[in-house]
Formats: C-alpha cells, sequence, structure tokens
C-alpha cells in the first residue's frame, strides 16, 4: 500500500502516558523523523497528556531531550524542531475519569472547526496494560471522536496475560471499537529486515520452490539479549520470558517464515495466511513440556568487565522467584509444506550477546561426489536473517578454494543495508505509525491471531507455573544460557548458530 501523502487527510494524535518513557524514546522521535521526511500531513497536532502539571513549554523541552538523545536522525535542528514542536500541546488528565476527556473532544473539535477538515484521530495507549480498556471505555462514556472511518487506537503489548486475558481484552475493545479500527503494535514488524523477509520469499521466483520440507532440515528463531530486566523487575517478574517475548515477537518471527505465499498485499489476506500458521502449530501436550522446552534464570556474572546481579537479586524481584529469564522451544508445523520440520525458538536475559537472528538450515546434498576427505564434505546450505545488531541476509553456500585441488570453503552472499543501501532505514515505529495514518493494517496483529499465538504457548506456560524448578538460577551471566537449552538442540544432532563477531573494515 501507498504511504500517505503530505497533502493527506489532517492527524491528530492523543498519546496516553505522554510522559512515559515509551513515549520519549521511540513514539515522539518516530514522528519527529516522518516529519523530517515530508510523510506527516501538512496539519497534524500531536497531544500528550499525564497527571504531572506542565505547560507546552516544559513538554516539548521534555521530549526534545528524547530526540536528541533517541533519534536516529540525531539532534534536532532549531528551525525544524521549532516548526514540528509548534503542534505538540500537553493536557493533564486523569485517565480513569471519563468527564476529563471531554476536554479531548473540545480540542478535537477546535482543530476540526480550524482545519475545514476531517482528521483521522489516533489513540495511543502507551500506558500500563491495566488500563486499555479504561481508557477505551472512557472514550466511549464522554462520547469523544469515535468515526469507525477515521478513528484508530493503538494497543502496545502485552495483550493479554493469558488466553482468556486476551480474549477478554479483544471482546471488550470490540464494543466500542471495530477490528479495523484497533492497531495492536508488535514493534518487530516494524524492523526493515523483517518486512523484507516477504519480498526475499515472495519476489524471487528462486526460493518458493526450495522453502519446504524437501529442502530445509530446520529453522532456528533466537532472540538474545545482553542486559538483564534493567527497571521492569516488578513487571517482568510477572511475566516471564515466555510472556515478555515469545508469544508476541517470537510467534510473529515464525508467521512471517512458515505462512504460504498470500493472492495479494492486502492486511487481511496476509493477516489471515499468519494466522493459518499459528493454527497450524502442533500443540505441546503437558507430558511432552520437558522433552519440548527448557527454561532458565539467570545467575550473577560479569559482563563487558562489570560485575551484574542475579536476577533475584535485581531490583523490585522476589529473592525466591521462579520466573524464566530464558525460554527454548521446539514446535513443528502440522502442514503439507513443513510437516516434519523442527523450528526452534531461543530468547534470554544476561546472554553473551545480543542479536535477534533467524536461520534457515538446508539439508545435506543426497551424495557427496568430492574427495571424502574430512575437510572437505559439503557444509549445509544456510541462510541467515539478522535483525539486529547488524541488519542483513546471508546465504551460506560451497565453493571452491582457489587452487590446484579440489578443496570446498563456504563462502556468504550477503545483502548488508549498512553496505548496500544509502538511505538510512527507519526505526521500526517509524513504519508503524505511518501505516496508521494511512490506514494500513497488514503489519499489525489481528484479535484472532492474538488468541491463537497464546493457545500455542499456553500448555507450556501452564506447566511451568504449576511446576516450580529447584535449580533455578541455572545459567550465568554473560553465558549463552541453560545446559538443557543446548541439549533440546542437540539431541536432534544440532546446535544453537550464534552470529560471529563482525571484524572491523581497514
Amino acid at each position: 500500500m501507498n504511504k500517505t501523502p503530505n497533502n493527506s487527510m489532517p492527524a491528530i494524535f492523543i498519546i496516553f502516558g505522554g510522559t512515559g518513557d515509551l513515549t520519549k524514546r521511540k513514539i515522539i522521535p518516530a514522528l519527529y523523523n516522518l516529519f523530517l521526511d515530508n510523510r506527516l500531513p501538512e496539519k497534524f497536532a500531536i497531544i500528550g497528556t499525564g497527571r504531572s502539571k506542565l505547560t507546552d513549554i516544559k513538554y516539548r523541552t521534555s521530549l526534545l531531550e528524547g530526540i536528541n538523545e533517541f533519534s536516529r536522525s540525531g539532534k534536532a535542528e532549531k528551525v525544524q524542531w521549532e516548526t514540528f514542536s509548534a503542534n505538540i500541546t500537553y493536557q493533564i488528565a486523569n485517565i480513569k475519569d471519563a468527564q476529563e476527556f471531554k476536554e479531548f473532544g473540545k480540542r478535537i473539535d477546535f482543530l476540526k472547526n480550524e482545519w475545514e477538515q476531517q482528521p483521522s484521530v489516533t489513540y495511543y495507549c502507551a500506558v500500563s496494560p491495566d488500563f486499555f480498556c479504561t481508557i477505551a471505555e472512557n472514550i466511549n462514556k464522554s462520547k469523544i471522536e469515535n468515526n469507525p472511518e477515521t478513528t484508530r487506537i493503538i494497543i502496545e503489548k502485552p495483550f493479554g496475560r493469558d488466553l482468556q486475558s486476551a480474549r477478554d481484552l479483544n471482546k471488550r475493545l470490540l464494543t466500542i471499537f471495530n477490528e479495523k479500527q484497533i492497531y495492536r503494535i508488535d514493534h518487530y514488524l516494524g524492523k526493515e529486515v523483517v518486512q523484507n523477509v516477504m519480498a526475499f520469499r515472495f519476489a524471487n521466483s528462486i526460493m518458493e520452490p526450495l522453502w519446504n520440507r524437501n529442502h530445509i532440515e530446520h529453522v532456528q528463531i533466537s532472540v538474545t539479549e545482553q542486559i538483564g530486566v534493567e527497571a521492569r523487575g516488578d513487571y517482568f517478574d510477572n511475566a516471564g520470558i515466555l510472556r515478555d517475548m515469545v508469544q508476541n515477537h517470537l510467534m510473529q518471527l515464525l508467521c512471517i517464515i512458515a505462512m504460504e505465499p498470500p493472492i495479494n498485499f492486502e492486511a487481511d489476506e496476509v493477516r489471515d495466511r499468519k494466522v493459518d500458521v499459528l493454527k497450524a502449530v502442533k500443540k505441546i501436550l503437558p507430558g511432552t513440556v520437558d522433552s519440548m522446552s527448557a527454561r532458565g534464570q539467570y545467575g550473577p556474572g560479569w559482563v563487558q568487565g562489570k560485575e551484574v546481579l542475579g536476577y533475584r537479586e535485581e531490583i523490585d524481584v522476589d529473592p525466591n522467584s521462579n520466573t524464566e529469564t530464558y525460554a527454548a522451544l521446539k514446535f513443528y508445523l502440522d502442514n503439507w509444506r513443513w510437516q516434519g520440520v523442527p523450528f526452534y525458538f531461543r530468547t534470554g536475559k544476561r546472554l553473551f550477546r545480543s542479536a535477534s537472528v533467524i536461520t534457515i538450515q538446508f539439508k545435506e546434498v543426497p551424495h557427496n561426489i568430492f574427495n571424502k576427505s574430512e575437510g572437505n564434505i559439503p557444509k549445509q546450505n544456510r541462510l541467515v536473517i539478522s535483525i539486529q545488531p547488524d541488519m542483513a541476509i546471508s546465504f551460506q553456500l560451497q565453493s571452491k578454494i582457489p587452487g590446484l585441488e579440489m578443496n570446498l570453503n563456504t563462502v556468504d552472499m550477503v545483502f548488508d543495508y549498512s553496505d548496500k543501501t544509502k538511505v538510512q532505514a527507519p526505526e521500526a515505529y517509524e513504519t508503524l505509525l505511518l501505516d496508521i495514518i494511512s490506514g494500513d493494517q497488514t503489519l499489525f496483529m489481528r484479535a484472532d491471531q492474538v488468541e491463537e499465538a497464546w493457545e500455542v504457548i499456553t500448555p507450556v506456560l501452564e506447566y511451568w507455573e504449576n511446576n516450580k524448578t529447584s535449580n533455578f538460577p541455572n545459567y550465568p551471566a554473560d553465558s549463552w544460557g541453560p545446559e538443557n537449552a543446548e541439549a533440546l538442540i542437540a539431541k536432534d544432532g544440532y546446535h544453537w548458530f550464534n552470529l560471529p563477531e563482525k571484524t572491523k573494515k581497514d
């Protein structure tokens, strides 16, 4: 879908949690970069809300600090910032009080009259999940703008705590908004490399014939973090890595890798194919959880020369916590394309390196015609999709080493964003916010997709909660995780793939 041109419908953004970290780090820098790229409508307004008493000037100053620190475009230039920030206002509000929402209605009506045009109105819930329904219901009670064609509401993760709470949240939201108004954000889907997987798969005729059980041996989806829980101890100790990462980020990556070719690139057609993937996941039975998964919790250690705390010593974490900070799982898909191909997930905190990588391992050649010396056995082809820290897609192939002998070596065919593209890749939130302005839901989760993702992990979630482990912590900080995670994949004859350290260029 083409993105919104500059002279399009005016846009109003009302950000609940306007003084929060997400707004300062992600939302405002994203909107500012869209403005610099001439992607915002000519007429727009950003209304930040919170309970703190702030003037517009003080609020703008705080947001400027966030842009200067976190924006990909660097520090804001004075004239550009002044032009952009003139459209930002602050409104003190208690989101629990429906009466105070009427002030938003007055502001919307004022801008409508001033612009003499119907604007799109986006309500951004950059708040604790506990307040998602409160905001939606108070929008309804106060009877402020809710035009089904031009009004949107953005919901951040986590979307529910389990399957039932996700169903309840969907049900309550859908009594106020229709599905086409609800944008459930998973920022991983806005990342440039993740989007490029679709192009890589469906725009190249050589890929699709190989993308099945006949040629692919197994798939790894790995999202590792070097950081600990930081200041999120209270939230994380009640969530765990399974809820925080697997149910959303890793499941969405699975959908993109495993989905069938859509008929077109329309939002619901693409999302239908993603839901098909989740429905095809073979459910893990309670008695098989230990053989299909591994969990861990980090202990103290050293990271980059600094001593770090173990998880149980982190702020706002229960000293006897049984919450997992590491999860590894194995899934199978019951369909024609992927029957018998294992998909391995791995994610955790305080690991050796921060990286998000999808590895597709192809099968061995059916017959080796080269000499049988151990060093000359052809290695399996591998497609490596690096989402972070480096954005690249690499195809590992076998080639002859120059010389008189027929000796083989692995070579990489690499598309590296940093080397090949002159245009700086947008941040994920820029892509997603522009899609919201444009009314394009392709990169956003639908209600049934969220619920199916919860269905997949529920047996593991319930088993882990009902069967506490006695060996936590079971991996030190700055390692690759617990031994049982290595055993999970090693018993099938494979090993976890880790990106090599990037060498410096001369």
